[in-house]
């Protein structure tokens, strides 16, 4: 389980993160909900290792992760879809996915079968560059390299971003999938409510770097989130 206590996170002076807290368990999806602006990324660049907290704690699976970097992070089972991407334009789809073999031992460096099976897109364009994929294409690519990562923690920022509605759905699908084996944890940071809501078991809501509101899917009331994620 990843647990978040009370982390305060500074850039210089200006105070980005107010003691936020909250946990990722195995099998469900936790989602953190906000406008733009209000420290959802910065809390997830926390978390993975890619900014230094300056109060409070992350620990996952029992241990504190303190000041690790995220290459520790990553051999410890936590694998990130990044904000944008980040895939390598002028490397196949192939080269792409194999970069995350990097933290596998030789003997299990193999794409799953279940990365074709959710994105069969990608088989048809192995050989392909990276930078030459639609956005909606690149945007599967990120989340079947972090699959290649055979991660105990997924961290996806905003997948559904500049996205066709089509791959919408596939991407939905596929953290569908993803929480239902029931050995990941799942932190996905969205601004498209309907996305969080059909597929969260738990959420947040930040605002100005805090927790502002958190529950249960059961707990959300549509008018009062879309308020929140609109004021």
């Amino acid at each position: 389980m990843l647990s978040v206590e009370k982390i305060e996170l500074h850039y210089g002076a200006a105070r980005a993160l107010r003691g936020v807290s909250l946990t990722a368990e195995p099998g469900k999806v936790t989602t953190v909900l906000g406008r733009n602006g209000v420290g959802k990324t910065t809390l997830l660049r926390a978390i993975v290792g890619r900014h230094h907290i300056s109060g409070g704690r992350i620990s996952w699976q029992g241990q504190d992760l303190g000041r690790s970097k995220s290459d520790a992070r990553a051999r410890a089972g936590i694998a990130s879809v990044p904000q944008g991407r980040e895939i390598f334009p002028l490397l196949t789809v192939k080269e792409n996915l194999e970069t995350g073999f990097c933290l596998l031992p030789r003997g299990e460096r193999k794409v799953p079968d279940e990365v074709f099976d959710l994105f069969p897109v990608l088989k048809d364009m192995l050989g392909r560059r990276g930078g030459d994929l639609s956005g909606g294409q690149q945007q599967q690519l990120a989340i079947g390299r972090a699959m290649v990562m055979q991660p105990k923690l997924l961290v996806l920022d905003e997948p559904t971003e500049g996205i066709q509605p089509s791959i919408i759905q596939d991407i939905g699908r596929a953290i569908s999938y993803l929480r239902d084996k029931g050995d990941m944890a799942i932190l996905l940071v969205e601004q498209y409510y309907d996305f969080a809501r059909d597929l969260c078991d738990s959420f947040y809501v930040m605002d100005r770097g805090q927790v502002v509101k958190s529950g249960l899917r059961s707990d959300m009331i549509d008018d009062e989130m879309r308020a929140l994620l609109t004021v």
